[in-house]
């Protein structure tokens, strides 16, 4: 699902128009974004999951295309881990 599907959703679900979803979803977005780049660094929704930065390490690789051995810069990156209550196996797709 893609943003434009998630409004479409969202207006469909809530019978609101898709100008006001797309506001809501960007709004909701944004504000997630925000508090991870300059907040806390963590969103935890209750029974949905958690958004937290991770700092991935310097490491080695190869470049596929040449071969050439390189080192990978270190980073910190977005991470989502889904919370226990979401199961793809017992949720029924309404």
């Amino acid at each position: 699902m893609n943003r434009t599907q998630l409004i479409d959703a969202l207006a469909e679900k809530t019978n609101i128009s898709k100008a006001k979803a797309a506001t809501y979803v960007n709004t909701m977005l944004g504000i997630i974004a925000d508090n991870l780049c300059e907040g806390d660094q963590e969103v935890a929704i209750p029974d949905f999951g958690r958004f937290f930065i991770k700092h991935v390490a310097e490491r080695k690789g190869t470049n596929p295309a040449t071969g050439e051995k390189i080192t990978i810069e270190a980073r910190d990156k977005v991470v989502f881990k889904a919370s226990d209550n979401i199961s793809i196996f017992s949720r029924k797709h309404s």
